[in-house]
């Protein structure tokens, strides 16, 4: 294995097999020493200097663009959640009547909604990309869907690069391509992807970016980052805050008021993203996550997953083709003469933690899993047929 297991960096106990990182992450012992650290200087708040409402803010910035290989840590926005940084996106996106929104088919709520309320508004027309009936070559052909819908009418795009429950992997360069010929935008939630998955931005020149971060990024719950492009660059938030408009490093001044907002990616930033307790968890979060590279969190949660994935589909269970699913989130499709409910009690009693989304049972794994988990998770499984 290219990465060693790093189980030692986490404080979960031996008897859990962990497989749901997709839906909260565990933190690093450093992430867990940094939030008690910031909760004790918060009871001595004489002695945090006013520098702290931004200098450590700036640095989250940075280590999260360095993550996405964005250039310009400016272009990068505090956000509280997805569902935030969709909201923002979409006060800044004017349709014409009979414009085309594409969507994934099952999207994550977060990222129908509010696209859901655009259109209404605007009179504009969802369009949805459904995944083939067949399994035979389904990530394949579900791609070849997207592309066909991107037309002359399409105003925007958004999708996540894997879909949330099952793990098929969306080809963002290929959509790019397809939506540039068309100008379209290209709006990508990257919410189960970033971190676990090697994505650029220079590559991919997404138009928005936005990410929940706590799942694959190990920061707290309630935090999270967005990527904003140049359509965005002269649009305003959705709320008034005064650690966004320019100059208000100058604490003294703020009565001031400015008419200008802080350039880019900053002005979008949430009220009191300056959190010091979750900002000091973030940065103890991203200064780990860099020391590793996603390709080979790839090839390690591929290597502890393969016999298990073999298994499965020998008896069966319908997992994505390889070539079109991420490999450290995968959704398993049970046969359906399989009593689901004593699957769970099965799974729960043993400890083991897994979701269940749709039709499947969704498998989210990192360096703190094993062979040995999966060896687990597979018997209790293979024991139900």
């Amino acid at each position: 294995m290219s990465l060693p297991n790093q189980k030692h960096l986490f404080n979960i106990p031996d008897n859990i097999t962990y497989l749901n990182i997709a839906s909260l992450s565990p933190s690093f012992k450093s992430i867990e020493e940094a939030g008690i650290r910031a909760v004790k200087e918060k009871s001595r708040p004489f002695l945090i200097p006013s520098s702290d409402f931004f200098a450590p803010v700036i640095e989250v910035k940075k280590l999260f663009a360095k993550l996405i290989h964005a250039n310009d840590y400016n272009r990068i926005a505090n956000i509280p959640s997805v569902s935030y940084g969709l909201a923002t996106i979409a006060n800044n996106i004017k349709l014409k009547k009979g414009d085309e929104i594409i969507l994934i088919e099952e999207q994550f709520p977060s990222n129908y909604y509010v696209w859901e309320k655009l259109a209404k508004k605007d009179n504009a027309v969802i369009k949805i990309a459904k995944a083939p009936a067949t399994k035979k070559d389904k990530g394949k052909l579900w791609n070849e869907t997207i592309l066909n819908l991107i037309s002359d009418k399409t105003a925007f795009i958004a999708l996540g690069n894997i879909h949330w429950a099952n793990g098929t992997i969306f080809n963002l360069k290929a959509i790019r391509e397809k939506t540039l010929q068309h100008n379209a935008l290209l709006i990508i939630d990257g919410s189960q992807s970033i971190g676990a998955l090697p994505f650029s931005v220079e590559e991919i020149q997404p138009d928005a970016l936005v990410c929940a971060g706590y799942k694959w990024l190990f920061g707290p719950y309630g935090c999270g980052y967005a990527y904003f492009g140049e359509y965005f660059d002269k649009g305003t938030p959705i709320e008034e805050n005064w650690a966004n408009r320019l100059h208000s490093e100058k604490l003294s001044e703020l009565t001031n008021y400015q008419e200008e907002y802080k350039s880019l990616g900053n002005k979008y930033s949430v009220g009191e993203h300056g959190s010091f307790i979750y900002v000091q968890m973030q940065i103890a979060a991203l200064t780990q996550l860099l020391q590793w590279k996603p390709k080979d969190i790839q090839t390690y949660c591929n290597e502890i997953t393969t016999t298990a994935i073999t298994k499965l589909r020998q008896v069966g269970c319908f997992i994505e083709e390889d070539t079109y699913r991420a490999k450290h989130l995968f959704g398993i499709e049970i046969p359906s003469t399989i009593n689901k409910e004593k699957l769970k009690t099965k799974l729960s009693n043993e400890n083991i933690y897994v979701s269940f989304r749709g039709s499947f049972m969704r498998i989210s794994c990192h360096l703190y899993n094993t062979l040995s988990d999966f060896r687990k998770l597979t018997d209790i499984i293979l024991s139900e047929f």
